[in-house]
């Protein structure tokens, strides 16, 4: 057993400065100092943050390596890096590249997944996958590939229900709204409305279809308006989960607090963050196509908002700091909330009893200082 001592708990959107947190492989409570058992290892926080291991539900890639790519030991690099962020755990995003292309890589994590259960693996584990497309409109294509598109086709992904977490797809391609019934009723995959030109009607027949996420929230679909109120429209109405990047560049900073204050439990934390995370400003490749990256932009050739670098961690730090929000808050936004889209809230995301452990020590601006995962630790800053 090991205790943590001298830290700020949090503990689902409160923040507790006292006790200690007892875990071996699951936390086993937050308890007075007092009642620390006899023979515990005693872990001093000095000060830190004792949070929840944060979730990633929306990544292609970091430190120059991409999901898609359908490698082994790319998706093992991938893995490692995120302990930097204080990421434990994270469904790796395939892109709109070929279906051959996107079952390989499917298959790559499925292995991976296996494996990162496990007490030795060096890195997050993987909880499954979020295919991004390839079921999206052209016209909303974005840094996706439009030569990949598909037409909708329930059988293709329900084929991979075993690994697929989250599907991304435009409801109003011919087919779409059959699509979501078939898969939301023969599975547990979650539909995300995303890549989309719905309008406001259609984005609630999908919702009303079974689609319950929305991908990337403003990004490459129909914006707000007062007489068409569109998909944005329709996330900010219904209770449907709703992500977002906030690197303050994909949306306004002056939003956080608003869709924070609408949202609440239903607004979780992405990065959709590219190969290019965690390296320095050049040229890179998403699914296929050259980016350029420069400061927090992602962009494509033709000015095409591709992805991002942003950290989970940094993430968390800018909703805080934006939306006028405690660390405790704020978190839950990328730990608790992500967990219970995925069916994951009884064993990830929190540090209740029971609970895996998966604990990261953050210090107070949100920097990464240790990483536990079922209680083992997978990280330390040196």
């Amino acid at each position: 057993m090991k205790a943590i001592v001298n830290g700020t708990f949090l503990m689902d959107g409160v923040e507790i400065s006292r006790g200690a947190l007892l875990f071996d492989q699951t936390i086993a409570g937050h308890v007075p100092v007092k009642d620390i058992p006899a023979g515990c290892e005693i872990i001093d926080a000095h000060g830190a943050y004792v949070s929840p291991g944060l979730i990633d539900l929306h990544i292609h890639g970091y430190h120059g390596e991409d999901a898609s790519d359908g490698s082994l030991e790319g998706l093992k690099v991938i893995a490692k890096r995120l302990l930097e962020n204080g990421v434990t755990a994270f469904l790796p995003t395939t892109m709109t590249v070929s279906w051959e292309e996107i079952e390989a890589a499917f298959d790559v994590i499925r292995v991976l997944r296996g494996e990162s259960q496990e007490p030795g693996f060096d890195g997050a584990q993987i909880l499954g996958a979020h295919a991004e497309g390839p079921f999206i409109n052209p016209r909303r294509k974005g840094a996706q590939a439009e030569e990949s598109i598909l037409p909708p086709d329930a059988g293709r992904i329900l084929k991979h229900k075993d690994i697929v977490s989250i599907l991304t797809m435009a409801p109003e391609m011919p087919g779409g709204l059959e699509m979501i019934s078939q898969v939301t009723s023969q599975s547990d995959i979650v539909v995300s409305i995303g890549h989309t030109e719905a309008d406001f009607e259609l984005a609630n027949k999908a919702i009303d279809a079974g689609a319950s996420h929305i991908t990337h929230l403003f990004n490459a679909m129909t914006g707000l308006n007062h007489r068409k109120p569109g998909v944005v429209g329709a996330a900010l109405s219904r209770g449907v989960v709703t992500e977002l990047i906030a690197d303050t560049f994909h949306v306004h900073a002056g939003l956080f607090g608003l869709l924070q204050s609408i949202k609440q439990d239903k607004l979780v934390l992405v990065t959709d963050c590219t190969r290019a995370g965690g390296l320095r400003d050049g040229e890179y490749t998403l699914g296929g196509q050259p980016i350029f990256v420069k400061g927090i932009e992602c962009r494509l050739a033709d000015g095409t908002i591709a992805g991002s670098v942003l950290k989970l961690n940094h993430a968390v730090r800018n909703l805080r700091d934006k939306a006028g929000l405690t660390t405790a808050q704020a978190v839950a936004h990328a730990s608790q909330y992500p967990a219970g889209v995925i069916g994951m809230g009884e064993t990830k995301g929190s540090l209740r009893a029971g609970m895996d452990a998966d604990i990261v020590l953050f210090d107070e601006q949100l920097n990464t200082k240790a990483v536990y995962i079922r209680g083992i630790k997978k990280y330390e800053r040196e």
